[in-house]
């Protein structure tokens, strides 16, 4: 349901906010209102596309595209002579979209369009550095990279030349680092369950199902014992502990490099862990609560 709601939102912003985008472009020059309205059209047919056709790659889409429509829904706003009625309005869906496009059910959605067979995939939730630091300043440098430059040039500044010789490629850098985060799953596959996560392991790992002791609820405010091996990333909320039978071999991503580690007991944080358990039990999946 959300995922439709958050694509209702989206169709509806030519009409919930193109207003405040008209007053906000008004006194620019005819070039740059021009180029501007292109630019802000096309991103918006990118998200709906992404939208309608949920795959890994569209999970990435809306969370860059969502953040960024709310931050130049913002700027409008406070550029523009709108009445606050249509500000308000405008802030409101944009800020709604983005939070059901990026904290919804959407992004599992996207996780599950690439799924092979009889797999059923959830997303890792999002470590917290990542989402308050690195993710916002990766946003503004795709969003400035990719619209400065054409809009120096349409102004007629020759310098809109540099700015997308440099931007542009700064821009597909940051999108490439974000797409990395759309591709950090917990998969439940008919042999047991697999962990993959780019930022944290070399490789996805398949633990089997005979090698599960069991998979549950892990304490957010215990720390972990010296021997579990800890791929959250600070995202404790919502954590599940995964303990095996016996030691697997996995190897670690530590700076870029694949280091070999030993663990019986891992600790990971899906995005919708309850279910995620449910899920598993439905798959007879050993799952504990204690």
């Amino acid at each position: 349901m959300n995922t439709w709601i958050v694509r209702v939102l989206w169709v509806s912003l030519p009409v919930t906010a193109g207003d405040v985008f008209a007053d906000a472009l008004q006194s620019w020059s005819d070039e740059t209102r021009i180029a501007a309205t292109v630019l802000l059209w096309l991103a918006w047919a990118i998200v709906l596309s992404a939208l309608l056709v949920p795959r890994p790659v569209a999970a990435t889409i809306t969370r860059i595209g969502t953040p960024l429509a709310v931050g130049v829904t913002v700027i409008a706003v406070a550029a523009g002579n709108s009445t606050a009625l249509a500000g308000t309005l405008a802030i409101v869906v944009t800020v709604a979209a983005c939070v059901l496009a990026v904290r919804g059910e959407f992004p599992r959605v996207c996780a599950q369009g690439a799924a092979y067979g009889d797999e059923e995939r959830f997303p890792l939730k999002m470590p917290p550095a990542i989402a308050f630091l690195i993710l916002p300043v990766a946003i503004a440098v795709i969003g400035f990279g990719l619209c400065a430059g054409p809009l120096l040039l349409a102004d007629g500044r020759w310098i809109g030349g540099l700015f997308t010789a440099i931007g542009v490629p700064l821009a597909v850098i940051a999108i490439r680092l974000v797409h990395q985060l759309s591709r950090r799953w917990i998969v439940l596959v008919p042999a047991g369950i697999v962990i993959a996560d780019p930022l944290t392991l070399t490789d996805p790992v398949l633990f089997v199902r005979e090698r599960v002791m069991g998979i549950g609820p892990a304490d957010p405010g215990r720390r972990p014992p010296p021997d579990a091996l800890d791929l959250r990333l600070g995202a404790v909320f919502g954590s599940c502990a995964l303990l095996l039978t016996d030691e697997a071999d996995l190897l670690r991503r530590v700076r870029g490099e694949g280091v070999r580690v030993q663990a019986g007991l891992i600790l990971v944080t899906p995005a919708m862990s309850g279910r995620l358990l449910e899920r598993a039990s439905a798959r007879r999946l050993p799952v504990r609560r204690d």
